[in-house]
């Protein structure tokens, strides 16, 4: 499954001038009226807790804006199967918040999705880099705008056990591995990993492999014009299940691990009984620890990004969330003018102030982020421009790259429990990548 840009991009430039330099004001719904009085719009996404909390208040917005009442449903991680059923079942949302590029060719190549308006497309191209658009753009089609981007390459730490043991950020990720193995010794666990929710330890094999292999390898994997049997890949599996061979590196080992969800590694790191001192996980770390734990991003926790692997680059591994208009929702008009709104330097201004949230649109003011940690990380986002690489499990087929119990996410669940069989595993991969890919 390959994503197709071209001419998708060049439309957007060519009705570029359609904005330019003026106001936006113009291209939000209604302008500014309540055209969609009494209308309800159904939005669909995998946000749970904080993240949850802090999209709504953007749905709010749009709501004061328009007059419509939105109401958004959580899938939970299984977000292809609950979208797929509901809509077999004559219950589609309007608005699908996709997580995973794979799943966005799904859906588009089973013909469930609306093309975005031209205002869609006029937005973005005056205040997006051009990689957020072809991500979202099937043959030529587009379908998905990323209104929600992540930076994936980040380790989120305790300022005080950092201070107590006397450490600082690592710069190489073998100094990683001694910091951990340091901060144990002082009292507090190192990493606590969300091992219970495998797209997790995805990300960790991700940044690892893009640093270990390059991103020409790295893009080429991510395609499956190479096979995970190849020696780049073993050797990524090898560095990251010495983490869990080594006493003190992952708080509880690899059975805490399996047991722990996201928020879960987050909580343990940042709560008040905490027992571990870091956690490798992206920008939306910051979500939990200001919003479920009301500490404070860069006093209480800092992050630093993941460090080079083996002698290699440092990592910039990216991902994001698109939002799309389902052919089977009840209000796809109302539907459209949702998704033109979440485009505005508006919406993602809203979202910015709450915290734990990035945008890929340049329109966003720097003094719009929550704090300062947030804010380098989005500025961080921007600069990187089209060299982000995109969370390669999320480009994968949802077979393979984003169904939980499935795939990637329980073979590598499955080889934390014997993380000395990298061989074994990457096998695995390829078996199971071998029949998503063909499907």
């Amino acid at each position: 499954m390959k994503r197709a840009a071209g001419a998708g991009i060049t439309t957007a430039v060519l009705v570029a001038t359609a904005v330019g330099c003026g106001s936006i004001d113009g291209l939000l719904p209604g302008g500014g009226g309540q055209e969609l009085e009494g209308q309800t719009v159904t939005v669909a996404g995998v946000w749970t807790d904080a993240e949850q909390h802090n999209f709504q208040k953007v749905l709010d917005a749009f709501s004061a804006k328009t007059g419509a009442k939105v109401k958004f449903v959580s899938t939970g991680d299984d977000f292809s199967k609950v979208v797929g059923s509901k809509i077999a079942g004559g219950n589609a949302p309007d608005v699908a918040m996709v997580p995973q590029v794979g799943v966005l060719l799904q859906f588009a190549r089973k013909g469930w999705l609306m093309p975005l308006s031209l205002r869609v497309g006029t937005t973005v191209a005056a205040h997006y880099a051009p990689i957020w658009r072809s991500y979202g753009t099937v043959s030529r089609i587009y379908y998905g705008l990323y209104v929600k981007a992540t930076d994936k390459s980040t380790v989120w730490y305790r300022t005080d056990a950092f201070a107590r043991a006397d450490v600082r950020p690592p710069k190489t990720f073998d100094e990683m591995v001694k910091v951990a193995k340091t901060l144990n010794e002082s009292g507090l666990g190192g990493f606590a990993v969300g091992g219970r929710d495998g797209w997790t330890l995805t990300d960790w094999f991700e940044n690892i492999y893009l640093s270990q292999a390059g991103p020409d390898k790295y893009d080429k994997l991510a395609r499956h014009d190479v096979k995970w049997t190849d020696p780049t890949v073993v050797t990524a599996l090898t560095t990251f299940g010495k983490l869990f061979t080594q006493d003190g590196v992952v708080a509880g080992g690899a059975g805490a691990s399996l047991k722990t969800d996201f928020p879960t590694s987050v909580r343990r790191v940042f709560g008040d009984d905490a027992g571990a001192s870091m956690v490798y996980e992206g920008d939306f770390v910051g979500a939990v620890v200001s919003g479920d734990l009301k500490k404070k991003v860069g006093e209480d926790a800092k992050m630093f990004h993941f460090p080079p692997v083996a002698g290699g680059k440092a990592p910039f591994v990216g991902g994001g969330d698109a939002a799309v208009v389902l052919r089977a929702g009840k209000n796809r008009k109302a539907a459209m003018k949702l998704v033109e709104y979440l485009a505005t330097p508006e919406a993602a201004t809203v979202w910015a102030k709450q915290g734990g949230f990035l945008s890929p649109n340049r329109g966003v003011k720097p003094e719009a982020y929550h704090d300062p940690t947030t804010r380098a990380l989005a500025a961080a986002l921007i600069k990187a421009g089209d060299g982000v690489r995109f969370d390669m499990s999320d480009q994968a087929p949802a077979a393979f790259g984003g169904t939980a119990g499935a795939g990637e996410w329980k073979i590598l669940q499955d080889f934390l429990l014997t993380p000395t069989d990298a061989e074994g595993t990457a096998k695995k991969l390829e078996d199971a990548a071998s029949d998503a890919y063909r499907d």
